[in-house]
């Protein structure tokens, strides 16, 4: 089984990619994690109705029981209430500090999960077993866990790695189109700002990933699982280049609060963010028009993404409360070449006003 492995400061762990994984996942974490008595599994009804019977199956031929905890989809439910409701579960269901939480599903789940378990007894073990394209090659690793507050996102968390990550790319066979569409914006952000010849795999290999080809989808999420795995071994605590993952995310997460969180999915939103990015970028002379016409284009490729309603103005107002906002400027993430980025901190309020009104009009131009 093919497995990448994250070496950060404060933790050192496996994730494995393989299709078909979940048949065998009992077996996988007892040898990652030890023999176990009972799992607490983490979440949606949603995911349960497709995957839990084959997530349990394995399980009861070990003799192990599962345990699980049931939370809504959706960002809007990642909320410090629902964590605090998840810990009242687990000490009813008697877990211990020793005990094991699984995060079966998406970002959303990944990140309540890890944070429960950061805080749980003080901290307990978990491992992240994603359910989303989104989830497998980005949230489920790097040890970044957490919850939103109503005037941000992710504000309240820590880090707190798991002790592997078990990904199964034929859990993508129930995957909504739109939810693959998005999450593919994260493999096309890795590309831009690490690896030049991901990049161009991306754009011949593009429509095999939306057809869900699963050994092309196989390959994809190891390149951006390595791609990550490399930038967070080296930077755990974001003080340096992990900085740079956060491409994409400073307009994405201002359009996520200023439609709270109801209208975009995760990717959606970055999308944008990347062409602001890439305005700004391109408006710096930092990027050449032909690359940030090249990365445009195969963004538009993933679409089409969901308008919202938000001012230019509305936007600016709610990335003060990113949390790259530094008291006078924003520290911004910027695309120098397809394969190489760059973070800047001395990005106006005026200047990423203009970066956010050439977005919104490059999407009306292309009529997205």
């Amino acid at each position: 089984m093919r497995s990448i492995r994250v070496k950060a400061a404060s933790a050192d762990y496996p994730v494995f990619v393989q299709p078909g994984l979940l048949a065998r996942l009992a077996n996988h974490i007892r040898l990652s994690c030890g023999e176990q008595q009972a799992v607490f599994v983490i979440t949606s009804p949603e995911i349960w109705a497709l995957w839990g019977e084959a997530f349990q199956a394995s399980f009861v031929a070990k003799n192990v029981d599962v345990i699980t905890l049931f939370v809504p989809a959706g960002e809007r439910h990642k909320r410090l209430a629902t964590v605090e409701h998840l810990a009242e579960q687990l000490s009813r269901a008697g877990a211990k500090r020793d005990g094991l939480l699984v995060a079966l599903g998406g970002g959303v789940i990944g990140d309540m999960a890890g944070f429960l378990a950061a805080i749980y007894m003080r901290g307990i073990r978990y491992v992240q077993v994603p359910t989303t394209y989104l989830a497998q090659i980005d949230s489920s690793l790097g040890g970044k866990t957490g919850v939103n507050l109503r005037v941000g996102k992710n504000l309240l968390g820590s880090f707190h790695h798991p002790v592997a990550v078990f990904t199964d790319p034929r859990i993508l066979s129930t995957l909504p189109p739109r939810e693959l569409r998005a999450g593919l914006v994260e493999s096309v952000k890795a590309a831009v700002l690490g690896d030049l010849r991901f990049f161009t795999w991306l754009e011949r290999n593009l429509d095999k990933l939306l057809a869900g080809d699963e050994k092309v989808l196989t390959q994809a999420i190891e390149t951006s699982v390595r791609i990550k795995a490399e930038i967070v071994s080296a930077d755990e605590r974001e003080s340096g280049q992990r900085m740079l993952l956060n491409l994409g995310h400073t307009v994405g997460h201002a359009i996520e609060a200023a439609t709270h969180y109801s209208t975009l999915l995760h990717g959606e939103a970055v999308a944008w963010g990347m062409l602001a990015a890439v305005q700004l970028a391109a408006a710096r002379s930092a990027l050449s028009a032909k690359e940030a016409a090249r990365i445009e284009e195969l963004i538009f490729r993933l679409g089409p993404f969901p308008r919202f309603r938000a001012s230019a103005k509305k936007l600016l107002e709610h990335t003060s409360a990113d949390k790259k906002h530094l008291q006078n400027a924003h520290r911004f993430v910027l695309p120098t070449t397809i394969g190489l980025a760059t973070v800047i901190e001395d990005v106006s309020q005026e200047e990423l006003l203009v970066a956010i009104q050439s977005m919104l009009r490059v999407v009306r131009e292309r009529g997205v």
